[in-house]
């Protein structure tokens, strides 16, 4: 009795001790950040009160926060009142606005393409026109971010902007009447064949299941047995979004994800909570290097349950959570909590930022730490780099001239100058474009003095002034000719070398400007390499079934 008693007495006295240590440590963290606070206060007081110059306090403490924030990972984010928008944005897929793409062109922003419906597209805004001024402010020189801003702004209340549109002598005035601009989750749905439907899905906010209920429910009244769900792009969202839409698919009560992090409040798991829609339709989903988080936790739970064969490429590989905190002065915080882990065990996180390396670069999880998983089925899966896909499917290379093309608007603005001279084109389902149109492709880009230089090339210049630096060059000067010679690029001779690659890019091109983004998806749908594959998937129940188990 004695004994148990002594042995009692230093069981406490160890969990004491113990205590007292994790007491001390929480003590010295909370001196610490306190420490901290009072530093930074007085030297951004003393900075703001002895420099020099005038200072920004505001812009000053702003990118003091994202310094500090970027240090972690890139998904937490300090959200200022001034991207309140921007935020809800992210949340909803909602803002106001004029509902357009812009960008960059020379002195100026441009209209890259208005949303179908927007008030940009009413007003009859057109791709190419530059933004001269957004009410009488001249907009020479300004930012993308900045003219976005001042489009932004009240529903209900008008914008003046002055344009140049290709094709007119004299700029134009139009008037904007800002809406609410909601941003469809679901751009594209309908039916590839009698049996076949295919959903396109580009991100998850918190409508998001509603518009993939309502595709799924339309595509089965007409008749879909199988369906193809296109995650490529889908840069992931709302984490509730992406369990409610797996509950589509799979029974009730299976775990779709659980979150684990430093904190016990963020260990949660989540499960499908109804009857699923679709429980034994024949499913593939589309996969690429952009699919990301959210839609990473729906293709991969689908894979892990053996119900779908996932094909494209290996996905991004974001397996970490991120919530949002409130904090004072309308400011919101979006930080990083915990890691999520999808049914059979895995998590999908390709980098890791907590231990990064000397230099501040975060380093990929290498080979030898990635760990087999299973399915439902048993097939072997793996954690640590993405969802790999049941069949893949390399992605598209372009070569450098197609790339020049693009990054020089050169064809933009021939698509822009064509549609200011013909007002329509045939529809995306019959859309070909021929020899005819190439090459008048061909005799624009002399008239616009087209050129580029190869990454060969500029290589090969390199060499020729370090031979000549280093007094080497008389020596090897014949053999660097005819390098030069053998290496050498023709406009005229890559353009039709690569004139099926060119004629896609153009071929979008004009989707996007007559057609808008449902003219470019029904247009590429013909088309597309992953849908032809998962088709051909599809139509071979003995193959479908293999895969799957």
């Amino acid at each position: 009795m004695r004994k148990n008693t002594r042995i009692i007495i230093f069981i406490s006295g160890v969990l004491l001790l113990a205590f007292g240590a994790l007491s001390l440590k929480e003590d010295d963290k909370r001196f610490q950040i306190s420490k901290g606070l009072d530093i930074f206060a007085t030297l951004f007081r003393d900075v703001n009160l002895f420099y020099v110059d005038d200072v920004q306090p505001e812009k000053m403490v702003k990118d003091g926060i994202d310094a500090m924030l970027k240090k972690l990972d890139p998904y937490t984010e300090f959200y200022p009142e001034s991207r309140m928008d921007e935020f809800k944005m992210m949340t909803t897929g909602e803002y106001a606005g004029i509902g357009s793409i812009i960008g960059v062109k020379g002195d100026y922003v441009v209209i890259r393409e208005p949303y179908r419906n927007s008030p940009s597209n009413k007003a009859g805004l057109l791709p190419g026109d530059l933004i001269l001024e957004i009410d009488g402010e001249n907009m020479k020189g300004k930012t993308v971010e900045y003219v976005s801003s001042r489009l932004k702004g009240q529903p209900g209340k008008e914008v003046v902007l002055k344009v140049q549109r290709i094709g007119e002598d004299k700029p134009m005035e139009k008037r904007v009447l800002r809406e609410i601009v909601q941003m469809p989750s679901v751009p594209y749905h309908g039916m590839l064949n009698d049996q076949t439907g295919y959903i396109y899905f580009t991100s998850f906010t918190d409508k998001s299941a509603d518009d993939v209920r309502k595709a799924i429910m339309e595509l089965k009244n007409k008749g879909a047995q199988s369906l193809i769900l296109d995650l490529r792009g889908n840069g992931g969202g709302l984490l509730d979004q992406a369990v409610e839409i797996a509950s589509f698919f799979l029974p009730r009560g299976s775990l779709i994800v659980s979150t684990k992090g430093k904190m016990k409040q963020w260990d949660k798991e989540y499960k499908t909570t109804k009857n699923p829609l679709l429980p034994d339709m024949k499913l593939t989903v589309l996969i690429d290097r952009a699919s990301a988080s959210a839609a990473e936790i729906l293709s991969g739970a689908l894979q892990d349950y053996d119900r779908a064969v996932v094909l494209g490429e290996r996905s991004f590989g974001k397996g970490l959570v991120q919530t949002t905190r409130d904090l004072v002065y309308n400011t919101k915080l979006k930080v990083t909590t915990a890691k999520y882990y999808i049914p059979s065990g895995r998590c999908i996180q390709a980098v890791d930022y907590t231990h990064r390396n000397p230099d501040g670069s975060v380093g990929v999880i290498p080979d030898s730490l990635i760990k087999p998983f299973k399915t439902q089925a048993g097939r072997t899966v793996y954690d640590g780099g993405g969802i790999t896909p049941d069949i893949k499917i390399e992605p598209e290379k372009y070569a450098r001239v197609s790339q020049e093309l693009v990054m020089q608007d050169m064809v933009f603005d021939f698509v822009n100058e064509y549609a200011a001279k013909h007002s329509s084109l045939p529809s995306p389902s019959e859309f070909i474009l021929t020899d005819e149109l190439f090459n008048e492709f061909k005799a624009y880009l002399k008239t616009r003095e087209f050129e580029y230089e190869t990454a060969t090339q500029a290589m090969l210049d390199k060499l020729v002034k370090t031979a000549k630096d280093e007094k080497y060059y008389d020596q090897i000067s014949k053999q660097v000719e005819q390098l030069k010679k053998d290496l050498g690029h023709s406009i005229d001779r890559d353009l039709d070398t690569f004139k099926d690659e060119i004629s896609d890019i153009l071929a979008d091109q004009f989707m996007e400007r007559y057609y808008m983004q449902d003219g470019v998806i029904e247009y590429h749908i013909r088309n597309d390499k992953h849908i032809a594959k998962a088709l051909e998937v599809l139509a071979n129940d003995e193959e479908y079934q293999k895969i799957l188990k």
